[in-house]
């Protein structure tokens, strides 16, 4: 299923999906189906189009993100929180050590800030190697380095460091909280992520109160033209798609049965 969902994903994101409609009219043409051609290269300069030059993608993943409010203060006390991985970069962490981050490091440092503000609190670090080879280090290994560094102690850390999706984060995660008699924690990912993440967490039947961070979007985008941006529409497109791809998926196979509250 792993292996699936990536494969279905490199064809599936809007310039993927603009690019194989754009070959299939190369060969409609080079065949003399100049219709279908014809038809191809208006689909695929649409999905180029919405992609780059509108704000469709940000008002998609704008939809997300305002699931959970951005909390206004810190609770009164935290005695655990669950970080989602899918800040490391892996590859390069990996050849080159220390720690390299990619877009999504708000969940670590946001993790950081209230380990450092509440002492006694756990912090459970949910995350492995999610690439098509396997063969880099988890990121739960990895953020020992950035939490230690930082004086949070070792033995402060419950590391899960084989998910490779959503799905197994919460399915792995579920028997190390009750092991270490954790519950009703924090749960810490991007805000566009929060609504599966929480989903998936009360299927489970485990307790945790969102904390949202990592956002990408002002939260009042209307939809238009846009074309200020082109790269980061595409960005934030991708993204959008992959989250709503991933939460119709679940529910289609049972994962969830619906967005939180």
């Amino acid at each position: 299923m792993f292996l699936l969902s990536k494969l279905v994903w490199l064809a599936a994101q809007p310039l993927s999906v603009a690019f194989l409609f754009a070959a299939a009219a190369t060969i409609f043409g080079f065949v003399g189906l100049r219709k279908l051609g014809g038809l191809s290269v208006l689909i695929s300069s649409l999905v180029l189009f919405t992609t780059l030059y509108t704000t469709a993608g940000p008002v998609a993943l704008q939809a997300l993100e305002n699931r959970y409010p951005k909390p206004v203060s810190d609770p009164a006390n935290v005695s655990c929180m669950i970080v989602l991985g899918g800040a490391f970069d892996n590859e390069v962490t990996s050849t080159r050590g220390g720690v390299e981050f990619n877009q999504a490091a708000d969940r670590f440092i946001e993790a950081l800030r209230l380990a450092l503000r509440f002492p006694p609190s756990r912090v459970l670090v949910s995350g492995g190697d999610g690439s098509f080879s396997g063969v880099y280090e988890g990121e739960a290994q990895a953020s020992e380095r950035f939490f230690t560094a930082f004086g949070v102690s070792a033995d402060r850390l419950v590391k899960e460091n084989t998910s490779r999706t959503t799905f197994e984060n919460t399915t792995n995660t579920a028997g190390l909280l009750k092991s270490q008699g954790l519950d009703h924690c924090l749960l810490i990912t991007s805000a566009f992520h929060m609504p599966r993440s929480v989903a998936l967490f009360r299927k489970a039947g485990i307790a945790v109160s969102p904390w949202p961070v990592d956002y990408r979007t002002r939260g009042d985008v209307g939809l238009g033209l846009d074309f200020t941006q082109p790269s980061l529409n595409a960005q934030i497109s991708s993204t959008a798609a992959r989250e709503w791809m991933a939460i119709i998926g679940y529910r289609l196979a049972g994962r969830i049965e619906g967005l939180g509250e």
